[in-house]
């Protein structure tokens, strides 16, 4: 029964990282005279932009103006989200030593005149209060805040995205993250003031890097202004990859391995036990119940109760349906994948790929 009592051990570390730190919504009414200017970095999301633009259409606070940023899309990017009204900015030529993403999130900003800055992903989506929590929450915090989306999924290849899913909500809200100084702000939705925004010289500061969102959090550390994330169940969601799994494999790759890095110790260990425990279970489990073997019991109680504890983290973080938490072994495999993918890329290839752009690991250049 000693494995039995691993198992245990390892959903137990699982408990240990997962914070429930959830924007909520209180539906009192957030009175202030901010004005919000909106910045949504767009690259072929003519598919995308139509769900985030309805949703600030009906926000219980009402932006002061959304600008879409075009980076050299070969879609009705631009078309779109002109039908919307709202500014569309077309980006310049991408300058050395510039990421595509950070230079249309920086072109968004120079095009703003908003005192609260929130920059979205195009794949966002959001409630009806969701603006308005996020200013409440952002004025509580006294700094800058940071939303790790509810991951919505409809096509079956997106579900197995699931333990990825989770483990990036643990790698963002852990309670051993909260001191880390090197904090990472995740990158689909972030909310600052145009004032601490500028005190670190936004994304001109990390604009060659691949990680821009975790270096972008590091910087108003460094400058004193506090950072603090959290989990969007029932405000903030999107739906990520939606054009194929090579377009999966391709986003979470990018930062797979990089991205660990700044993790602290108790985060990586603890993350470490639950993983290896869940492969353990999911693979071994099929394997013992086929040669009838003894220890097929322990196994099979282990992946109930790895199984049963994926169902309640994804109440939280993402709607994965009934058939993958039961068959989790295939979304531990896609995280496999993920792992040896990034650690590829950045081991032998020295660089990522992502949307038609090839991008040096370092951020040294962008082809």
């Amino acid at each position: 029964m000693e494995i039995l009592f691993l198992f245990v051990l390892g959903c137990l570390s699982a408990f240990i990282l997962f914070s429930r730190i959830l924007i909520k919504s209180d539906n009192k009414p957030f009175k202030s005279n901010s004005k919000v200017s909106v910045i949504i970095p767009a690259r072929n999301e003519e598919k995308n932009l139509p769900f985030i633009l309805n949703s600030l259409e009906i926000q219980t606070y009402k932006p002061y103006e959304i600008i879409v940023v075009d980076d050299f899309s070969d879609d009705k990017t631009k078309e779109t989200a002109r039908q919307y009204g709202v500014k569309v900015i077309e980006n310049t030529e991408l300058p050395t030593g510039w990421t595509g993403k950070t230079w249309s999130v920086w072109n968004g900003y120079l095009h703003s005149s908003g005192d609260i800055l929130i920059f979205l992903d195009a794949d966002v989506r959001l409630e009806p209060h969701a603006l308005e929590s996020l200013l409440k929450t952002r004025k509580k915090s006294n700094g800058v805040i940071s939303v790790v989306p509810y991951h919505h999924t409809e096509k079956f290849y997106e579900r197995f995205s699931l333990i990825t899913n989770i483990l990036g909500v643990f790698a963002f809200t852990s309670p051993f993250e909260r001191r880390n100084p090197e904090k990472g702000l995740y990158g689909a939705c972030i909310v600052s003031t145009r004032e601490d925004y500028e005190k670190v010289n936004g994304h001109y500061s990390i604009r060659s890097e691949l990680l821009d969102d975790l270096n972008l959090g590091k910087e108003f550390l460094k400058a004193g202004i506090n950072v603090e994330n959290y989990i969007g169940h029932g405000l903030v969601s999107f739906r990520m990859y939606p054009q194929g799994i090579i377009s999966a494999m391709q986003g979470f790759g990018k930062g797979a391995i990089l991205s660990t890095a700044t993790l602290k110790f108790g985060t990586v260990f603890f993350i470490s036990i639950w993983i290896l425990g869940l492969i353990t279970v999911g693979f071994f489990t099929p394997f013992l119940l086929f040669i009838k073997s003894s220890w097929s019991i322990a196994f099979i109680i282990g992946y109930v109760i790895y199984m049963t504890q994926i169902f309640y983290f994804q109440k939280y973080t993402g709607r994965f349906g009934i058939v993958m938490p039961v068959l989790h072994f295939l979304s531990s495999l896609f995280f496999i994948l993920v792992t040896l993918y990034s650690i590829y890329q950045v081991t032998f290839l020295g660089y990522v790929s992502w949307k038609g752009r090839r991008i040096e690991v370092g951020g040294r250049k962008n082809l």
